[in-house]
C-alpha cells in the first residue's frame, strides 16, 4: 500500500520550511499567494490529507491525550505527567507523550503525528524556539479543526484556550523579599533572556521585590543566560559564565535564580571561589526538583506544584471534551477576559532548606 506524505517530504520536494507548509495548508494570510497555491497544488496532487483535521474521525472519542512538552529530564514536567496521568486514568483517559525538545519544528511535527485522530485533545508546554519565533499558527490551526488544547506553564496569550500557569511573578517576589528579610544587601538575579514568558515574569517579580523594598535594581547584578547556550549539555559553559558573573559583582550576598539548574550551579562556583552558603552567600532557586533535595548544601526552592498543574489542567481538558452544550455547562462558569477560556493560576510555595539562614 502506499504511504501517505508528510509536512516534511511536501517540504523537502519544494525546498521551503515545515513551517510554510503548515501555514500554506491552513490558508494563512502570512504566505504568499503563489507560494500558497503550489504547495496546497502539490498537496492535492498526492492526496495528502492533514493528520491534525480528521474530519472523518470528528465525532469519534478515543478517550486518548495527547501531552506535548519540551522535555522529559526535568523533574518539574515529570511532576506535571504524573499529575496528568493521575485525573486522565481516574476518569477513564490514556495519555500519549510527545517531546519537541525545545524545537518549533519537533513541535509542529509531534503535533501532526498525534492528532491524527488517536486523540481527542491537547495539553503542551510551548517550546522555547516557538517562543522565540512567537508563531503560533500551529497551536490556532489545531483549534479550529476542532481539537482542544489546554496550555500549562509556558503559554501564549495571543492564543485562544484554556491555561494552567504558576503565579511566577509573587513566587519571585516571595522568594526575594525572603532573602532581604535575611539581611541580604546585594542580591543577584540568573535568569533566562526574556522571550520565555516564566524567565520574564520571574524577572519582573525580582525588580518589583528590590522597589517595594527600597532597594535601586542594579543591571549588573541581572545575567541572564543565553538559551542557546545549550547549557543543561555543557554545565561548563553555564559556570562559566557564573564565574565571571561573580569577578563583575564581588558584593554579591544574595542569588534568586530562577530555576534550580541555574541556583545549583551558582553554589557550586561561589563555592570554589571560597564563599560559603549561607554564611556569605545566601541562595534561593525555583522548582523544587531533585537537584534541589539533594545539592550541597540543600536549596532553598519556590515550588510550583507541578503535579498539582498536572491535575488542573486534565480535568480542565476533558471537561471540554465532555461538554455537550458548551454554553449550558458549568465549565464555562468562569471566564477571562478572552471569552470562554480560563485561566487557573497555581501558587508557589517557599520551601526552606540548607541554601539560606
Amino acid at each position: 500500500m502506499k504511504r501517505k506524505i508528510t509536512l516534511k517530504q511536501i517540504a523537502r520536494e519544494l525546498d521551503v520550511s515545515i513551517s510554510t507548509v503548515s501555514k500554506a495548508l491552513s490558508n494563512s494570510k502570512e504566505i504568499g499567494e503563489d507560494t500558497k497555491q503550489k504547495i496546497q497544488a502539490f498537496a492535492k496532487l498526492y492526496h495528502y490529507k492533514p493528520n491534525n483535521i480528521a474530519l472523518s474521525l470528528k465525532n469519534r472519542k478515543t478517550k486518548t491525550i495527547g501531552i506535548l512538552i519540551p522535555e522529559i529530564v526535568h523533574h518539574f514536567f515529570s511532576t506535571v505527567i504524573s499529575g496528568i496521568e493521575r485525573i486522565a486514568n481516574r476518569r477513564g483517559y490514556n495519555v500519549i507523550v510527545g517531546l519537541s525538545n525545545e524545537s518549533f519544528t519537533k513541535e509542529i511535527l509531534n503535533m501532526e503525528m498525534l492528532a491524527n485522530g488517536s486523540i481527542d485533545g491537547f495539553i503542551l508546554s510551548i517550546s522555547k524556539e516557538t517562543l522565540l519565533k512567537q508563531d503560533y499558527h500551529h497551536f490556532n490551526a489545531t483549534i479550529n479543526q476542532g481539537i482542544p488544547i489546554v496550555m500549562f506553564d509556558r503559554v501564549a496569550n495571543e492564543v485562544d484556550c484554556d491555561k494552567v500557569i504558576v503565579d511566577d511573578f509573587n513566587g519571585a517576589i516571595k522568594a526575594v523579599k525572603k532573602l532581604i528579610e535575611n539581611k541580604c544587601e546585594n542580591i543577584a538575579l540568573i535568569t533566562t533572556m526574556d522571550y520565555v514568558s516564566v524567565g520574564r515574569l520571574r524577572t519582573q517579580g525580582y525588580l518589583e521585590a528590590l522597589q517595594t523594598s527600597g532597594i535601586v535594581a542594579n543591571p549588573n547584578m541581572i545575567l541572564k543566560i543565553d538559551d542557546s547556550l545549550d547549557v543543561e549539555n555543557h554545565l561548563d559553559v553555564l559556570e562559566g559564565e557564573i564565574l565571571r558573573f561573580f569577578k563583575i559583582n564581588p558584593k554579591i550576598d544574595g542569588i534568586f535564580a530562577v530555576n534550580e539548574l541555574y541556583a545549583v550551579s551558582a553554589m557550586k562556583v561561589a563555592r570554589k571561589l571560597g564563599f560559603s552558603i549561607p554564611e556569605d552567600i545566601q541562595v534561593i532557586g525555583f522548582t523544587d526538583g531533585v537537584l534541589s533535595k539533594h545539592a550541597t548544601p540543600s536549596l532553598t526552592t519556590m515550588s510550583q506544584h507541578g503535579k498539582k498543574m498536572g491535575e488542573q489542567a486534565a480535568n480542565l481538558l476533558i471537561d471540554r471534551l465532555e461538554a455537550e452544550d458548551s454554553e449550558s455547562s458549568p465549565y464555562f462558569t468562569t471566564t477571562d477576559k478572552k471569552g470562554n477560556f480560563i485561566k487557573v493560576v497555581i501558587e508557589t510555595e517557599i520551601i526552606e532548606r540548607e541554601s539560606t539562614k
